[in-house]
């Protein structure tokens, strides 16, 4: 199958984003690096609005095929490009492709207006909220939970999506929209009561996290006879026990500023969760963006599982505060994710010859 690159500008961008993010993490965690202005404290902005800003928003414009909407990933591109000299500009641009991915999911709501549009599009809309308060000045410790709904509804979304052949009964569906909006509401409260705010969306976290694990559709495939099929069934179970162990970490721990718990807590999302997705999505998202089909490999299993067990070490040293396995296990977080990336790459292209 021959690959389609006119799109693989778009997804560099996106790369690119991530490989700055995980420099300004290394850094964050006291390791020894070359830096720059402003590097350092674009971290999060760089891996939540950067990488998946841009990555995102490209997905569905591939997937509906409306011109307009690939100025949405072109427009956080040059929002977290400008945060490393201009940062004020760069959080306006940043705030601006959030409105075109809510925009994006208007389309996607009015074309088909059912639970998993509806969730996306909530969760598109945390991220608006979320950077509309960061670009006014916000700490980024007072509107995380934003940002964490917006990845968890947009992932939880998909997942309602593709589990769409299990039929889930109309009790399970209200389950989730009431544990969904309590994890809206406690980004709301969390932006005026931190303490109240954190417990409640922990709480919301840790009900999502079982709920999934008892409903999706992983739940069936996890022991499926394609070794595909089956790899990605334990990609997202791994991810859903982060979402529940962030969950417990927030509704325990309360309000978080910084520090080692903070790390814990928000790595457990946005490590655990996030990367263990993207890691059983990819044979999904890169094929639709390159036209190319990934060719699995049991050596796949090696960045999952590198993943989860430096995963692991980072939150037993942020627990136990001790800093030098926080830092061995922050960096073997990012080595997991650019062995992702490099066998990914190997699979396509080898499968693109095929």
């Amino acid at each position: 199958m021959k690959l389609q690159l006119r799109f693989l500008p778009f997804l560099a961008l996106a790369i690119l984003a991530l490989l700055f993010a995980m420099w300004a993490g290394l850094l964050r965690m006291g390791w020894t690096l070359p830096t720059f202005d402003n590097l350092a404290i674009a971290h999060g902005p760089l891996m939540v609005s950067g990488f998946l800003g841009v990555l995102i928003p490209l997905e569905r414009a591939v997937a509906i095929r409306q011109k307009w909407m690939f100025g949405v990933p072109i427009i956080a591109g040059a929002g977290w490009v400008s945060l490393f000299f201009a940062p004020p500009v760069g959080a306006v641009l940043l705030t601006l492709g959030s409105l075109g991915m809510l925009a994006i999911l208007g389309v996607m709501v009015k074309r088909e207006p059912h639970i998993h549009t509806i969730t996306m599009g909530v969760g598109a809309l945390a991220w608006v909220v979320g950077n509309f308060l960061w670009m006014m000045g916000f700490p980024i410790f007072q509107i995380v939970f934003w940002w964490m709904t917006f990845l968890v509804l947009t992932i939880g979304g998909e997942r309602l999506e593709l589990s769409r052949v299990l039929k889930p009964t109309l009790g399970q569906i209200r389950l989730f929209s009431l544990v969904a909006a309590a994890l809206v509401a406690g980004a709301i409260l969390a932006t005026f009561d931190l303490n109240s705010g954190s417990r409640l969306g922990g709480a919301a976290l840790l009900g999502l996290g079982f709920w999934f694990l008892r409903y999706d559709l992983a739940s069936r495939n996890i022991r499926h006879p394609n070794p595909l099929t089956r790899y990605i069934a334990i990609c997202l179970f791994g991810g859903y026990f982060w979402l529940v162990i962030a969950g417990g970490l927030f509704l325990y721990l309360g309000a978080l500023y910084a520090g080692p718990f903070y790390d814990a807590a928000l790595h457990a999302v946005f490590v655990g969760f996030v990367f263990a997705m993207i890691f059983g999505h990819s044979p999904i998202i890169f094929p639709a963006i390159l036209g190319a089909q990934i060719k699995f490999y049991p050596v796949f299993y090696a960045h999952l599982i590198l993943l989860h067990l430096s995963l692991v070490t980072r939150v037993i040293g942020d627990l136990t505060n001790q800093m030098e396995i926080r830092k061995w296990g922050g960096l073997l977080n990012e080595t997991a994710i650019l062995l992702f990336l490099a066998l990914t790459v190997f699979s396509i292209v080898k499968g693109s010859k095929e």
